[in-house]
């Protein structure tokens, strides 16, 4: 039998990239297909030719034995192509329900009829345990739900082959383990999988076969099971990697960034901070450990100026910056990588150059006399793109044009080339693969030895051990304990992430 899905030769190049070239991929009928890569591989780029997004400027598509072309979403979905983007396109302000019918012509026109809505949504996730609230808003649900009622607009829809791109980017490991049950649940059923990845230990987990790309290419096609992370790590890269770090002990010095029994409301008003204390020493990392939802995000927006405390107080660098502006914060020499790099990150309209002065437009050598120096500002972004190894054609393409990857070099390059006495990196690894992660990593490090203090905020566990000199646990807002980065133990780690155990308040003015 042909496979269900022959996608034979596919290239698709933009101005000065090749994303796809010749491209052959073949999917089994009721399969789990990883489509795994580094940022900038053209994972995303081959599925968007898939869903009629994009077109492809040579090559052919085969579905269910037939040739078929798609010359917009309408046409796959019309052939039972489903996706769900990795930044999911709901309007928040809607209900799951009406999100999932909107465009979708009614039974009595032109009233929507969100009772039988209702009932085949109910139907579906109850069949494929899909837990969806049809009638709550969309803003109002957690990122895991979200992603469910994306899942079930496609299903509404007829799709018997979905693309999932980077489906746990955003998602907390217990809510990543929900999702692999349901994908396994609807492969037995018969529905068809293309799920894009970059995380080896969820290819491994939850994939049948594995089709690995780098810089455009198939590097290979192997059954999952044939396989192990640490060869496919190397597939994708076109080199080894470790993720060790040699590390020298940490030269602390005076404290950088002092908090004091921080309290905050989130934006449902509710309390997100409660009396945190802690502080980052000049030349250590100090990291923030904790399952996403813990009040980490209203952390570093407080830190950074976007969210005011309710109480407490905050020094950096000396000043006192409790309840100060953005500009304050930057004008007092702190850096901030915010978890979300397109919406709080980056202009993605804007060019990189533009991107990459942000923060310095005003100054020397970008403006002299009121007037921006366009040739001083093109010196620096081309200065950057090649230290930083920023894959673009060229300073002056917009920055939704690159891979996510690349999008959160931009960020980590502006904020770095600033020199900043304090980094805050929220979430600065979520979306990367291996070999960017690891990159990452090593220039936070490279910042510690410069003598920079850090605080380092994620939910990936591993990295925080690799790189922390302290690690403080936040659990429901409040600090569960402070403990001493090397040599520590990730079991006790984990309680105090769940709240199951506190540790003892650390000496030197950690709380």
């Amino acid at each position: 039998m042909p496979p269900f899905l022959f996608m034979d030769r596919i290239t698709k190049t933009f101005p000065g990239v090749v994303a796809n070239n010749e491209v052959t991929l073949e999917v089994k009928q009721g399969a789990i297909h990883a489509l795994l890569g580094e940022n900038g591989a053209g994972k995303t780029t081959l599925m968007n030719v898939l869903y009629g997004l994009y077109q492809p400027d040579a090559g052919r598509i085969h579905l269910r034995g037939e040739v078929v072309r798609f010359d917009s979403p309408s046409d796959a979905i019309a052939h039972g192509i489903g996706m769900v983007h990795q930044h999911f396109m709901l309007v928040s302000a809607f209900t799951a329900a009406e999100n999932i019918v909107l465009g979708l012509p009614s039974a009595h026109p032109p009233r929507l009829d969100l009772r039988a809505a209702g009932k085949r949504i109910a139907e579906l996730s109850a069949t494929y345990g899909l837990e969806v609230e049809p009638g709550a808003c969309v803003w109002q649900l957690p990122v895991g739900a979200q992603q469910r009622v994306e899942i079930i607009k496609a299903l509404y829809r007829g799709a018997d082959l979905l693309i999932l791109d980077e489906p746990t980017a955003v998602l907390t490991p217990g809510e990543a383990s929900d999702l692999f049950r349901i994908l396994r649940r609807l492969a037995v059923e018969g529905h068809t999988i293309i799920f894009i990845s970059h995380k080896l230990n969820e290819v491994m987990d939850v994939s049948d076969r594995v089709t690995v790309l780098r810089d455009g290419r198939v590097v290979t096609t192997i059954e999952t099971a044939r396989t192990s992370p640490r060869e496919l790590a190397q597939m994708m890269v076109g080199r080894p990697v470790l993720m060790e770090f040699e590390r020298a002990e940490a030269q602390s010095g005076e404290a950088v960034l002092h908090v004091e029994n921080l309290t905050a409301l989130s934006d449902r008003a509710l309390p997100a901070l409660r009396d945190v204390s802690f502080e980052v020493r000049r030349g250590e990392i100090l990291s923030i450990a904790g399952v996403d939802g813990n009040g980490q995000s209203e952390l570093a927006e407080v830190l950074s100026g976007v969210r005011r405390p309710t109480a407490g107080r905050v020094r950096l660098l000396g000043h006192d910056l409790t309840g100060a502006s953005p500009r304050a914060v930057i004008e007092a020499n702190a850096g901030y990588i915010p978890a979300d790099r397109r919406a709080a990150g980056l202009v993605t309209d804007f060019t990189l150059a533009e991107n990459f002065i942000l923060k310095s437009f005003a100054d020397a050598p970008f403006c002299r006399w009121g007037w921006l120096d366009l040739q001083a500002i093109e010196r620096h972004a081309g200065r950057l793109l090649r230290d930083f190894d920023i894959r673009a054609p060229s300073a002056r393409v917009p920055a939704r044009q690159l891979s996510g990857g690349n999008q959160q070099k931009v960020v980590l390059a502006r904020e770095l080339s600033r020199r900043p006495g304090v980094l805050i990196a929220s979430q600065p690894t979520r979306g990367l693969d291996v070999g960017a992660t690891e990159y990452v990593l090593r220039n936070l490090l490279a910042q510690r030895a410069r003598g920079a203090g850090i605080l380092f905020i994620s939910t990936e566990l591993e990295e925080i051990l690799a790189v922390s000199d302290h690690i403080a646990v936040l659990y429901e807002g409040e600090i569960m304990g402070i403990v001493p980065g090397p040599g520590a133990d990730a079991h006790e780690i984990g309680l105090m992430m769940a709240g199951a155990r506190r540790s003892a308040p650390l000496a030197r003015g950690h709380a």
